[in-house]
C-alpha cells in the first residue's frame, strides 16, 4: 500500500497533513523521476484551484522544483483539464495540479501529469515515494548556476479557451440558439472565469452561479456534489439545461429542463449513441467502471455497443482506452474522457459535447436521455476490522449469500462489494428494479459482513 499517493494523487488536510515540507519533497522527487531521462533542464507547469491554501502549496512546490533545477510556469487558478491540455501544447516535461477536486476547502492535493498530459501511472507514484523516503532526496540540489527559474503565465488560460473556440465555434454558429438557455454552476472553483469566456465566445445564452470564490467556499453546497441549488434554478427560471462542474473542473453533471439529474452514465449513453451515428465511436465501445449503473451495460447490449469495465478511477478508464484504442469512457461521477480531444476528464468539454447534441437534434435534455433506463442503486457501508476488509472473498457464507442474490436477479440486478481504501469499511452496492427491495437486501448483506468480519 502506498504511503502518500491515493487513487487521485496526494490529498490531505492542508498545512497540517499536507505540509509545505512534505510538498517540497514531493516536488523534488517528482521532478527527478519525471525528467531523469531528459538531457535538458525540465519545464514543469503548476495550476491550482481556488482554495485558500493553494498559494501556500504552490510556493512550496515551486521551491522544490527550482531547487532541483527545473523551470516552472505558474498558471494560477485554472481547471485540471486545462493544465493537461497545456502540458502537451507547450511540450512541457511534466505538470502539477494543486487541488482536492470535490472535497471541502480545508483539504488540498497534488496531482502529477506526464509530458503527455496524462495522470502518471501507479508505478511512477511509487517511485516518487521511494525517492521521498530515501537519502537521495538530499542529493537532488542543482548547482548554483543551474537553479531553476519561475515565471507567472496567467495568460495561458486563453490558449485553453481558444481550444474550445476552434473546436465548436463554426458549428455552433450554424445552430439556432435563440431559445436555448443554460445555467452554469462553477462550484466557486477553477472554472469560475474561463467558463464565462468560453460560453460567451460560443454565443450561448448562459447564466452563471457560484462563481465568487473566497478561498473557503469551494464546493460549499454547490457544484457537482451538491445539485439542489442548480435543480431549483433550472426549474424556477425555465432553463433548458443546468451544468455543474466540480472544484477543479474535470467533472460535469447536468440537470435536464425538468430538474432531473443527468449523471456520467447517462452522458456516456447519449454521447456514444451520437458518436456511433457519426461513425466516430472507435470499436463501438464505451469504457466505464464497475460502479457504473447496470442500465449503461443494458443500453450498450441493446444498441450493439461494447461496454468495457475497469476498476474505479478515471486513470484506469484512460489506461483501458489507450491500451485498446477506444475514445470514449468515464465514470458515473461525471469524469468523462473524450480522448480525441483531451486525455483527462474535462467538465467544460463534456457540457459542450452535450449541448452540441441537443442543438443539432433540436430535442430536450430529458428526451435525449430517455434512451437509457437507470436502475435504482443502494450503497450501504459495513463496518469491519481494518485487517479483514478483503476476507469477504473467502467466507463461504458471505459468498453463498451473494450468489443467491445474483441468481435471484437473473441479469436484472447485481451485487458489488468493494473494500474502502482508507477506512475500515466494506461497501455493499446492490442494483435492481425495486429500490425498497434492494435496500432491504443490501442492509441484510452488510449486517452479515459486519458479523462475520468483526
Amino acid at each position: 500500500m502506498r504511503k502518500y499517493f491515493g487513487t487521485d494523487g496526494i490529498r490531505r488536510i492542508a498545512n497540517t497533513e499536507l505540509t509545505p515540507e512534505l510538498v517540497y519533497k514531493v516536488a523534488k522527487a517528482g521532478a527527478y523521476v519525471l525528467s531523469k531521462h531528459t538531457d535538458h533542464a525540465p519545464t514543469i507547469l503548476i495550476g491550482r484551484d481556488t482554495r485558500i491554501s493553494g498559494t501556500l502549496i504552490e510556493s512550496a512546490m515551486t521551491a522544490g522544483f527550482l531547487s532541483y533545477g527545473a523551470n516552472v510556469k505558474l498558471l494560477g487558478v485554472i481547471p485540471t483539464p486545462a493544465v493537461a491540455y497545456l502540458t502537451r501544447k507547450l511540450n512541457a516535461d511534466a505538470s502539477v495540479v494543486i487541488s482536492a477536486s470535490h472535497n471541502t476547502f480545508e483539504f488540498n492535493g497534488v496531482k502529477y501529469f506526464s509530458n503527455k498530459g496524462m495522470k502518471i501511472d501507479d508505478s511512477i507514484e511509487e517511485e516518487i515515494e521511494e525517492i521521498m523516503d530515501s537519502d537521495k532526496i538530499s542529493e537532488l540540489n542543482a548547482p548554483h548556476d543551474k537553479i531553476g527559474v519561475s515565471e507567472i503565465r496567467l495568460d495561458l488560460i486563453d490558449e485553453y479557451a481558444n481550444f474550445f473556440m476552434q473546436t465548436f465555434k463554426e458549428e455552433f454558429d450554424k445552430f439556432d440558439k435563440s431559445n436555448f438557455k443554460v445555467v452554469i454552476d462553477t462550484a466557486n472553483g477553477a472554472t469560475y472565469k474561463v467558463a464565462q469566456k468560453v460560453f460567451a465566445g460560443l454565443g450561448i445564452n448562459y447564466t452563471i452561479i457560484n462563481n465568487n470564490p473566497d478561498g473557503i467556499n469551494i464546493n460549499e453546497n454547490c457544484g457537482s456534489t451538491h445539485l439542489e441549488m442548480l435543480k431549483q434554478y433550472v426549474k424556477e427560471h425555465h432553463m433548458n439545461l443546468g451544468i455543474a462542474y466540480d472544484g477543479d473542473g474535470d467533472r460535469c453533471l447536468l440537470i435536464d429542463e425538468q430538474g432531473n439529474e443527468i449523471d456520467g452514465d447517462k452522458i456516456l449513453a447519449v454521447c456514444s449513441n451520437y458518436m456511433k451515428e457519426k461513425g466516430t465511436l472507435k470499436n463501438d465501445t464505451v469504457v466505464a467502471t464497475v460502479m457504473s449503473n447496470l442500465g449503461l451495460k443494458k443500453y450498450c447490449e441493446n444498441n450493439n455497443l461494447n461496454c468495457k469495465q475497469t476498476k474505479v478511477g478515471d486513470r484506469y478508464v484512460l489506461e483501458e482506452m489507450l491500451k485498446n484504442g477506444y475514445n470514449l469512457g468515464g465514470e458515473q461521477s461525471g469524469h468523462v474522457i473524450f480522448l480525441d480531444y483531451n486525455p483527462t476528464g474535462d467538465g467544460i468539454l463534456t457540457s459542450l459535447m452535450m449541448i452540441r447534441i441537443l442543438l443539432e437534434k433540436n430535442v430536450s435534455a430529458s428526451e435525449i436521455c430517455s434512451i437509457i433506463n437507470i436502475y435504482p442503486q443502494v450503497l450501504i457501508n459495513a463496518k469491519v476490522a481494518s485487517n479483514r476488509k478483503e476476507d469477504y472473498k473467502n467466507d463461504e457464507i458471505i459468498k453463498q449469500k451473494i450468489e443467491e442474490l445474483e441468481k435471484e436477479f437473473s441479469g436484472n440486478g447485481r451485487v458489488l462489494i468493494r473494500p474502502s481504501g482508507t477506512e475500515p469499511l466494506v461497501r455493499v452496492m446492490i442494483e435492481g428494479e425495486d429500490k425498497e427491495y434492494i435496500k432491504t437486501k443490501a442492509e441484510e448483506l452488510a449486517r452479515l459482513i459486519e458479523e462475520k468480519l468483526k
